[in-house]
């Protein structure tokens, strides 16, 4: 087990064991219409399985690292989700998971180094909690980006209900088959990704059929780039730094160019991504049960 004082200095788990992957009994074929009979297997088996299906991997630099728990301990139960909450290690403790795959970080930096946070008490008590209940957390971000295609985007486009306009060669891309308003693009999107509010820059009114769509936190030059090399009605984006892409938009807007922004908040434009790892690693996994647990949002609008 991985103690508090040692999780600042993680470094990836490049032993992951390469045991193929164990589904039935050894030496017997299964019948006809019987059920394989599943075997233990471990948080290191599950991971190299994983990593089987990501072009390059293992990465030499990675923040998808072991945060609890180790690699040879045997799963009870996977439990997929953006950020592992005190309220979704408890949930997963009740459905007898012991394996937390998350996509973002669990210690409060993109890196998750606890060096900083030894003495903190919100920090002990949330580590204290994995431990009790033996819970392994492992971040699957930067892999999950580099899966073909992106499981954050596909995830998204498929809540979203726009698999058939996604563009096979720039998967950024989607082509409504005619143009909408941006309030109607907005309402949609509100209301297929469970988001309460969504800010905007650009008028309402404006029909926007080629579509950018840009999830989580990837900044402003990307942002930027991106319009520049795909000329989109709207951009559709995850999280911005306001001095950023909005400002460009706005500019732009002055200019007489037809672009718009709509931004869908980091967690709610990837949180689907996470729903869609459940169908995608199921199959793989067979003999154990996968639950999508939403964090949800922490904010509310006043």
């Amino acid at each position: 087990m991985i103690t508090p004082e040692k999780t600042g200095r993680r470094e990836f788990v490049g032993t992951l064991t390469k045991a193929s992957l164990l589904v039935t009994v050894p030496g017997l074929q299964p019948q006809k219409n019987r059920p394989p009979v599943a075997q233990p297997v471990t948080v290191g088996q599950v991971m190299d399985l994983i990593l089987k299906t990501i072009p390059n991997a293992p990465f030499p630099k990675t923040v998808d690292t072991l945060k609890s728990g180790t690699a040879d301990q045997k799963v009870t139960g996977i439990v997929s989700t953006m950020f592992a909450t005190m309220e979704v290690i408890e949930k997963a403790a009740q459905l007898g998971a012991n394996f937390i795959i998350v996509h973002e970080p669990t210690f409060y930096n993109h890196a998750d180094e606890t060096d900083w946070l030894k003495n903190d008490e919100v920090f002990r008590k949330k580590f204290a909690l994995l431990e009790k209940h033996g819970i392994a957390v492992w971040r699957f971000h930067d892999y999950w980006h580099s899966h073909r295609p992106d499981g954050i985007r596909m995830g998204v486009v498929t809540a979203l209900g726009w698999e058939k306009f996604m563009d096979e060669k720039n998967p950024r891309i989607l082509t409504l088959p005619a143009p909408s308003s941006l309030k109607q693009i907005v309402s949609h999107a509100k209301e297929k990704l469970g988001i309460a509010t969504m800010r905007i820059v650009g008028d309402p009114a404006q029909p926007c059929r080629r579509i950018l769509l840009m999830p989580g936190a990837s900044g402003g030059r990307s942002h930027i780039q991106g319009i520049q090399e795909e000329k989109p009605d709207l951009i559709l984006c995850g999280e911005i730094s306001e001095w950023e892409t909005a400002e460009y938009v706005r500019d732009a807007r002055q200019q007489g160019q037809p672009l718009s922004l709509g931004i869908l908040g980091h967690i709610m434009s990837e949180a689907p991504g996470m729903q869609w790892l459940v169908p995608w690693l199921q199959p793989k996994v067979p003999g154990l049960k996968i639950t999508y647990i939403d964090s949800k949002n922490p904010f509310t609008y006043l």
